[in-house]
């Protein structure tokens, strides 16, 4: 059974479509098409119904794919175990993460990884959903969020300490607040659809937040809260610049501080993890410290 026959059915399940799998493989489709046939003929099953606009597993097909993926990760195992030390970092490394934190710390991580090892090439996915990484053939996706159980394998690599902030025209106008409870007298500004702030200082508090303007990116909060429209709740990593430069002011409440979140990088279910994924998760973990101490 050839692994290269097993590839294509992998790839094709994993983007969608054979036209996919191909592209990721180097290959036509049509030298697709053709490996794939041969696997079924190998295994005198059909394994996938196709058409020009979808494809759809047979149920014996929908048997043997985990059996395939298998296949593929002891190849790679066996073929990692020979190799020199210092090896395998290369190939194309596929990262998601949001935009902010894209732009403010995988930007400049990413390329000094990659003068680190010329033959590694990233495809960096920007985006403020949650994209199914599985599907769309991701290395390793970092998030910063309270992760919920779904079959995926995730490593907590830093912490993302949050506060309040607003702008020095606003402080000047409506008064710096001292206590939560002062919030409801203030125009917090929030993602859309939350209503509330989560505190700590001694235990977990949720607090009701409202204010005028709602928006579905962080970005876009920043531009308010720069623009003197309230307060927002940030990743402190995201504003050092505009601290440093007086264009925000960090609020400390007496009774509370906005709960952190932990930053996780998360990487499909697999028992082999890539030396480009190990580089890259260790690099991260290692800038993040850094943006700590600088913090």
């Amino acid at each position: 059974m050839e692994l290269e026959r097993l590839a294509v059915l992998v790839e094709a399940v994993r983007t969608g479509s054979l036209a996919a799998a191909a592209r990721r493989l180097g290959l036509s489709p049509m030298v697709a098409t053709r490996r794939l046939a041969a696997l079924e003929d190998d295994l005198g099953v059909r394994l996938m119904h196709r058409t020009t606009r979808s494809i759809a597993l047979t149920p014996e097909g929908e048997a043997f794919l985990p059996h395939a993926q298998m296949l593929l990760e002891d190849a790679a195992i066996a073929r990692a175990s020979i190799r020199p030390v210092g090896d395998g970092i290369s190939g194309v490394l596929r990262v998601t993460a949001s935009f902010p934190f894209g732009r403010k710390i995988l930007g400049p991580l990413i390329v000094d990884l990659m003068r680190a090892h010329p033959d590694l090439r990233v495809d960096l996915l920007l985006s403020d959903s949650i994209v199914d990484i599985v599907a769309q053939g991701i290395d390793v996706a970092v998030r910063i969020a309270v992760l919920q159980e779904n079959g995926l394998i995730a490593q907590r690599v830093g912490e993302s300490p949050r506060g309040l902030f607003a702008a020095p025209c606003y402080l000047a106008e409506q008064g710096m607040p001292r206590t939560v409870a002062d919030l409801a007298h203030h125009q917090c500004l929030l993602i859309t659809g939350t209503s509330h702030w989560d505190f700590s200082r001694s235990g977990s508090r949720r607090v009701k937040a409202a204010g005028r303007f709602t928006a579905s990116s962080v970005e876009a909060l920043q531009q308010a809260c720069l623009g003197g429209l309230g307060i927002a709740n940030l990743s402190t990593w995201y504003v050092q610049d505009e601290m440093r430069q007086g264009l925000l002011v960090p609020i400390e409440l007496a009774d509370g501080a906005p709960e952190p979140l932990s930053i996780w990088a998360v990487y499909p279910t697999r028992r082999l993890v890539p030396p480009k994924v190990r580089a890259f998760v260790g690099a991260l973990a290692a800038r993040l410290q850094e943006v700590q101490r600088l913090a």
